[in-house]
């Protein structure tokens, strides 16, 4: 028996600088996974993978997370996938000391 579908967004890392972004429903790339698309349907987060995945001049590393929906928007359910939502966890250089 296949269990079912629990809603997903789309993660990758931007290409360029690395950092952790969700595809909007707008094809966009968002730092902020509350912006992301939250897909019910499992054809549909197929369909936005591959599409993802077709981005390879902008984004690499592209999956499909578990989210749930939350009070501003999608929520990651695992802890790993809440860890990469907070941003590095080096502060000490680069565009994270205006942080």
């Amino acid at each position: 028996m296949s269990r079912a579908f629990t809603p997903k967004v789309v993660t990758a890392n931007r290409l360029l600088e690395g950092d952790n972004v969700w595809l909007t429903e707008d094809d966009r790339w968002s730092p902020d996974m509350a912006e992301a698309e939250l897909i019910a349907d499992e054809a549909h987060a197929t369909i936005r993978l591959l599409f993802a995945q077709g981005q390879r001049n902008t984004v690499v590393g592209v999956y499909l997370i578990d989210a749930k929906e939350g009070r501003n928007g999608p929520e990651p359910v695992h802890f790993r996938e809440a860890f990469r939502t907070r941003g590095p966890s080096n502060y000490a250089h680069g565009k994270q000391v205006e942080l």
